[in-house]
């Protein structure tokens, strides 16, 4: 079979070798992407994010069974840290969803940060549009565990699940700022703990501080574990799809992502070229020794990589 044919199958592992080879910058995985960029567009996107400990890869896996009673395509990518001393991560939660892996209409996938800060990983963005081309009706995205500033996850995600438990400890701190601000729906999972209760109570009195809200995020109490009213959690997701529809804030949404995407590409390639130009000479070392012994400040330094890029087009 040819690539257009493994497409249109939705091959897995080819699907899958894609993916590879973009996270390597593979100039061959990022053509396909290019001729088949026209097909996006049909996937939805849901990122999963919350704190560490909250659930959210047996949340996810529950989530996908759902989905798949009403006969749609999965896509799973599981964001893991990457350690920064080895490079290498665990990426554990693939192992959570073992026995989703086996089911033919569900591709998951594990991706270490390497080294990304915002709870995602660089790849991401081009993963997604790879399951999108393939054919996948819902692609799920789950963050790694994330503090109060990792909020990337909204700058791709059309609906942003946010997972809660009940008896984090500092309760307060945990609603008042960073990711609170970034859920379009609250799950609190593990209600069967003591907690639950005031734990969703708190979330909506934080709600009821903002007035200017379009769309008020529901708060729903589940537990995965148990496999309770995960069908509520659902219908609510997807009625939050159904109001971005209705409202055509879904395609202004997409348009803001876009943007914030480009932004990150040339960001990134803008960042390799000035490294490869300043590494070159060990100009990069003698600035920082020059910043060191005072013989210039970080300002000039700085300056001098970009005069670098500048005159050398």
């Amino acid at each position: 079979m040819n690539i257009e044919e493994k497409i249109k199958k939705g091959h897995k592992r080819t699907c899958a070798r894609l993916i590879t080879m973009l996270e390597s910058n593979d100039n061959e995985a990022i053509e396909i992407i290019k001729s088949h960029y026209k097909s996006t567009g049909g996937a939805y996107v849901i990122g999963v994010t919350g704190p560490p400990g909250a659930g959210k890869s047996t949340l996810t896996d529950k989530l996908a069974k759902e989905l798949l009673k009403q006969n749609k395509k999965i896509g799973i990518i599981a964001i893991d840290p990457t350690s920064p001393f080895s490079g290498g991560a665990i990426l554990g939660d693939r192992i959570r969803m073992n026995d989703l892996s086996l089911n033919k209409n569900v591709f998951i996938r594990s991706m270490g940060t390497r080294g990304s800060l915002g709870g995602m990983s660089n790849a991401t963005w081009g993963a997604t549009k790879i399951l999108d081309i393939f054919g996948y009706d819902y692609i799920f995205i789950e963050t790694v565990g994330v503090g109060q500033s990792e909020v990337d996850i909204v700058k791709t995600a059309d609906t942003v699940l946010m997972v809660m438990v009940p008896n984090l400890g500092d309760d307060i701190q945990a609603i008042k700022a960073g990711i609170m601000e970034i859920a379009d729906v609250f799950a609190i999972n593990k209600s069967d703990l003591d907690g639950a209760d005031k734990t969703k109570v708190e979330v909506e009195m934080n709600l009821d501080l903002n007035e200017d809200m379009d769309y008020r995020p529901p708060v729903v109490k589940v537990s995965a574990s148990k496999n309770e009213d995960i069908d509520v959690l659902l219908e609510n997701i997807l009625a939050h799809r159904k109001y971005l529809e209705d409202t055509k804030q879904l395609k202004e949404n997409r348009i803001r992502n876009n943007k914030l995407e480009l932004l990150k590409m040339v960001e990134e390639d803008l960042m390799s070229l000035i490294l490869d130009r300043a590494v070159k000479d060990d100009l990069l070392d003698k600035l920082a020794k020059d910043i060191t012994l005072k013989e210039t400040d970080p300002y000039t330094a700085k300056e001098t990589i970009i005069r670098l890029i500048r005159n050398n087009p």
